[in-house]
């Protein structure tokens, strides 16, 4: 034991007139502590409340922009192609427009779909979308075009010599690459 909660043996060494005044002291200090453990203890209680309230609220706030967040991915997921279909819609109803025109000429036919086919085009490059067109003696990439054939060519090997169909990216992403004959190795 240590020498301050030993009872001393002589209450007129330590100051006090009788054993009783030393017990009543000593009684007196163990309040004094017990009163001390049970503010801090409060005070402890108070804080752990509080922390509780805080984690909960935290919690509580965490959770719900976890929620919104997933309601947004939801909503752009479901209308995230909204803004292309507006785009198209004006040639959608070119089309219905020009078919509608029974005894129309073949030279307003044609006008009427190039007139569409450049609505179409910018409805595209409106929202992203980029046409995968190589110019011939362009090297060929893997990334963006697909080789349907090698041919001989007086072009330099490995690039291209036709363009069969365009391709398309969006937003760098291939959508559909190129397809495109290769020239042959000489």
């Amino acid at each position: 034991m240590s020498e301050t909660n030993q009872t001393p043996t002589n209450p007129t060494s330590t100051g006090y007139k009788s054993t009783e005044e030393m017990v009543a002291a000593q009684a007196a200090q163990e309040t004094d502590a017990l009163s001390r453990a049970q503010a801090d203890l409060t005070e402890l209680q108070a804080k752990s409340a509080d922390l509780a309230d805080q984690f909960l609220r935290a919690k509580a706030e965490a959770d719900n922009a976890r929620r919104r967040a997933e309601e947004e991915i939801s909503k752009a997921r479901k209308f995230a192609v909204e803004s292309f279909a507006e785009s198209l819609l004006p040639v959608a109803d070119s089309l219905e427009a020009g078919l509608i025109i029974k005894d129309a000429s073949i030279e307003q036919v044609r006008e009427g779909a190039q007139a569409t086919l450049r609505q179409l085009l910018a409805a595209l490059e409106r929202n992203k979308v980029i046409s995968i067109n190589p110019a011939a003696g362009t090297k060929f990439d893997p990334h963006q075009h697909q080789a349907i054939s090698v041919v001989p060519s007086e072009l330099e090997a490995n690039t291209v010599v036709t363009v069969l169909q365009k391709g398309y990216s969006i937003a760098d992403r291939v959508l559909r690459p190129a397809l495109v004959t290769v020239a042959a190795p000489k």
